[in-house]
């Protein structure tokens, strides 16, 4: 079974959102709002919709067999 990490996703997409609005977006200050503030299906949305590749974000409970 696998998770998805919720905090990498948030902290990436806040970078992602930052470096556009320092880039001069206005658009992204409003992007970056949301990503403060979405739940957890709202961020695998918002991220989807950037197109950030989910399984980059996959935790697996049996990772460490692989090692």
């Amino acid at each position: 079974m696998s998770q998805i990490d919720i905090d990498r996703l948030r902290e990436d997409l806040e970078d992602y959102f930052g470096t556009a609005m320092f880039n001069g977006n206005p658009q992204a200050m409003m992007e970056l709002e949301e990503v403060k503030r979405a739940n957890e299906q709202e961020l695998i949305s918002l991220a989807r919709r950037c197109g950030f590749n989910i399984n980059d974000y996959t935790e697996r409970e049996d990772e460490d067999y692989y090692r």
